[in-house]
């Protein structure tokens, strides 16, 4: 069986999946195993190569141990740890690592189904460098979100068209796709691992002139969210001052 296992993994290994799921995980122990149960589920009735990547970065719980588990029971899972903390540490670390063609960043709390993931695949949708989850655009739908935390993602997302980035209803939905050279180029110049990395990202891709989209979905609110509202909200402005800054010294140059 082990012998016949290995051999399925370096199958996998070998191939080149159309799809591969990013996912960053800092004290995920009781969320991780209901999420991918549902992830694995959801991908044994596709007819593409795929892989998921799950990132861990300084938990303080099991999380290590359980994402190792399920990198032993199914293939084409793959498990990384990096030591420190950093959504956006974690999630470049999968990127970089990743092999799809289609590179997508999927939150651990699962709060877009992961049914929602074709919306970001051909035949449902093609040609474009990086598509964004939008809880804003027409045929989004929110789910059980308190009125409070609205308000302050419309506030944040006025600030966000302000200083950083324009064109978009939202772009703070943690789930996003990106093509895989465009991903290349985007992660290796991404300096920031706190939880403005993707409006970094967002950013600079503007400035590359890639095509950028935004895919309704339906988002359900999680009441263990790890977003603590006022502190990161007041961390995430100042990440878009450093924003700016980087872009004025260069440091976003290819």
């Amino acid at each position: 069986m082990a012998t016949r296992k290995n051999a399925l993994r370096r199958l996998t290994i070998n191939e080149t999946p159309l799809l591969s799921i990013i996912i960053p995980a800092h004290n995920e122990e009781y969320r991780l195993p209901g999420s991918l149960d549902k992830i694995a589920a959801f991908l044994a009735t596709q007819p593409y190569k795929y892989e998921v990547i799950i990132v861990e970065n300084g938990s303080a719980d099991d999380t290590v141990g359980v994402a190792r588990r399920y990198a032993e029971r199914f293939p084409y899972i793959q498990f990384y740890q990096e030591m420190a903390r950093g959504k956006g540490l974690a999630v470049r670390r999968g990127m970089l690592e990743a092999r799809g063609k289609y590179r997508f960043i999927c939150d651990a709390d699962l709060s877009m189904p992961i049914e929602e993931i074709s919306r970001f695949l051909p035949p449902v949708l093609d040609g474009y460098d990086v598509a964004i989850a939008s809880r804003e655009a027409p045929g989004a739908v929110r789910y059980d979100e308190p009125w409070y935390r609205h308000v302050i993602g419309r506030i944040f997302n006025l600030l966000i068209k302000l200083i950083a980035v324009r064109g978009f209803g939202d772009t703070q939905c943690g789930f996003k796709c990106f093509r895989d050279e465009v991903a290349d180029d985007l992660f290796n110049v991404q300096t920031l691992n706190g939880i403005g990395f993707d409006v970094e990202l967002l950013f600079v891709a503007q400035k590359r002139g890639y095509k950028i989209i935004e895919v309704p979905v339906h988002w359900y609110y999680s009441a263990e969210s790890r977003m603590r509202l006022v502190r990161d909200s007041l961390r995430a402005i100042m990440e878009l001052l450093i924003i700016r800054r980087n872009w004025r010294t260069r440091l976003y140059d290819r």
